[in-house]
C-alpha cells in the first residue's frame, strides 16, 4: 500500500489491484463516537450525496454517472452507495464509496476513476444539498433505517446488548443515531456541523484496484487547496474494563424465536501480541462449522437456531449470539458456557484446532480479491494503530498452538446477558 500525504488532514492510500477489472474509492471521515454528533453524523453522508458543484442534484448525478460507460449502475448498487457509516470502537468514520470500471475509457481519453473521484471530491468538499426540503426527506430516510435495525430482531438484540454492557461509555451510542436527534436535526445546524468536520476531522481517501495515485492525489490537494484546516488526530478507543458483576436484560416483545446475546470481556487489546491467539481462541469457540457453538450447542443438542462467537477488536469484547426457542434459555446459556470453560481447559480437538487455523488465513487470503474487504482491512490498522500486512497476520495464525489459544482464553469472562423473548412467555 502506497501513502501519500495530502495536507495536515488528509492521506491517500493506494492498494495496487490489478486482478480485478474495477477500483474502488472510498473516503472516510473519522469523529469520536458521541452523542451530540451521532444522529448528525449518521444523517450527513446522505445528504452529501444529493447534490453538488459539479452535479446540482441527483438527477444531475446519476445523468453524470450513465455517461460512464455503465458506472452509474456499479456505484448505485444500493442505497448505502455513495453514504456509509461504521463504527470502529468509538471512532465514528462516516464516509462516501464507489466502484468504476477501471479498464475503461471516457469519451475525453479521462480514466473512469478520475471522472468518479471528481464526483466524489465535489460531493465532500463542494456541496450544495443543505436544503430544508433534502434535509426533512433524509430526516424521514434515516428515521426509516433506525427502524428496520429494530425490526431486524437479530440485529436488534446485539444493539441492545451492546447498549447494556457499554452503558455510560460512547460506544453504546448507536450509529444511526436517535429518532430524538434526527428530530432536531435542521439544514442550518447540519450545515453547520459539516463545515466544521471537514475542516477539523482526519479524511482518508483509499483507492484500491489500477489508478495513477500521483495524479489523483494533485486533483485532491486541487479541491482541498483552499480550505483552512485544523489539526486533527484519529480518535483512540479504550478496551471495555471488567465489571464485578454480570449484567442480566430481558426485553418482551412480538418474537416467535429467542435472541439470546451475551458479552463477554477478554482483556487482550488489537496491539497486543496475544490477539492473533485470541482469533484462534474465537474461531474454535464459534467462528463457523467447525466451532464448538455450532457442533455442540446447535448440532448435537439442537438447543439453537444458530450460534456463533465474534470480536469486536476495537473495545476488547467477544459476543455470542444465538436464536433460540424460548423454553431453551437456560439450557442455551448453560452449555455455551460449558464450551466457553472447555476451550479453557485445552479440550480442543486436532480437527477444531486445524480448521480453525485454516478458516482464518483463508479468510485472509480472501482479502485479497475483493477490493471493499482489503480496504476495510487497512482502514481498521490505521485505526487501532497497528501495522499488519495480510501476509503478516497469516503467518502470526499459523504459529498460533493449542495451548496459546487456550491461555488466552482463560481471561475472558461474561458481562452481559441480554435475552429478547415473546410476550406471552413466562
Amino acid at each position: 500500500m502506497e501513502s501519500i500525504n495530502i495536507n495536515s488532514n488528509i492521506n491517500l492510500y493506494y492498494i495496487p489491484m490489478t486482478k480485478l477489472k474495477t477500483t474502488t474509492i472510498d473516503v472516510y471521515i473519522h469523529r469520536d463516537l458521541n452523542e451530540e454528533e451521532s444522529s448528525l453524523n449518521a444523517l450527513l453522508p446522505y445528504v452529501l450525496k444529493r447534490g453538488c458543484k459539479l452535479c446540482s442534484d441527483s438527477e444531475a448525478i446519476s445523468k453524470y454517472l450513465e455517461n460512464l460507460y455503465g458506472a452509474g449502475r456499479m456505484i448505485w448498487a444500493d442505497d448505502t452507495a455513495f453514504a456509509a457509516v461504521r463504527v470502529m470502537g468509538t471512532c465514528f468514520a462516516t464516509g462516501h464509496a464507489a466502484g468504476v470500471a477501471a479498464a475503461l475509457q471516457a469519451k475525453d481519453g479521462e480514466k473512469l476513476c478520475d471522472s468518479v473521484i471528481d464526483l466524489m471530491l465535489s460531493i465532500m468538499f463542494e456541496s450544495t444539498s443543505f436544503s430544508d426540503e433534502i434535509v426533512e426527506q433524509e430526516k424521514k430516510n434515516a428515521k426509516d433505517r433506525i427502524m428496520a435495525m429494530m425490526n431486524d430482531k437479530r440485529q436488534y438484540a446485539v444493539e441492545r446488548c451492546i447498549e447494556t454492557m457499554f452503558e455510560g461509555e460512547n460506544y453504546a451510542i448507536s450509529k444511526l443515531g436517535t429518532q430524538e436527534g434526527i428530530d432536531k436535526i435542521t439544514a442550518d445546524n447540519l450545515k453547520k456541523h459539516y463545515e466544521n468536520i471537514i475542516t477539523s476531522s482526519v479524511i482518508d481517501i483509499y483507492i484500491c484496484g489500477d489508478a495513477d495515485a500521483n495524479a489523483l492525489a494533485e486533483k485532491i490537494k486541487k479541491y482541498t487547496g483552499k480550505i483552512a484546516f485544523k489539526n486533527a488526530d484519529i480518535p483512540k478507543t479504550e478496551i471495555y474494563v471488567p465489571k464485578n458483576e454480570v449484567k442480566n436484560i430481558t426485553d418482551k416483545m412480538d418474537v416467535v424465536q429467542g435472541k439470546l446475546c451475551m458479552g463477554f470481556s477478554t482483556g487482550i487489546k488489537p496491539t497486543d501480541s496475544d490477539y492473533p491467539a485470541l482469533m484462534v481462541a474465537n474461531s474454535i469457540f464459534g467462528g463457523g462449522a467447525h466451532s464448538k457453538l455450532f457442533n455442540n450447542v446447535r448440532e448435537k443438542l439442537s438447543l439453537c437456531y444458530y450460534a456463533s462467537g465474534s470480536l469486536d477488536k476495537n473495545k476488547g469484547a467477544l459476543f455470542v449470539n444465538a436464536g433460540i426457542e424460548f423454553k431453551n434459555f437456560q439450557k442455551a446459556y448453560d452449555e455455551i458456557l460449558v464450551q466457553l470453560e472447555n476451550v479453557k481447559n485445552g479440550e480442543i480437538s486436532q480437527l477444531e484446532y486445524e480448521s480453525s487455523i485454516n478458516a482464518i488465513i483463508n479468510s485472509l487470503e480472501s482479502y485479497k480479491d475483493d477490493q471493499d474487504m482489503l480496504q476495510s482491512f487497512y482502514l481498521g490498522q490505521k485505526i487501532v494503530g497497528t501495522d499488519y500486512d495480510i501476509d503478516t497476520l497469516k503467518e502470526k495464525i499459523s504459529k498460533i498452538t493449542m495451548e496459546d489459544a487456550a491461555r488466552v482464553f482463560k481471561n475472558v469472562k461474561l458481562e452481559t446477558v441480554y435475552f429478547l423473548t415473546g410476550k406471552e412467555d413466562a
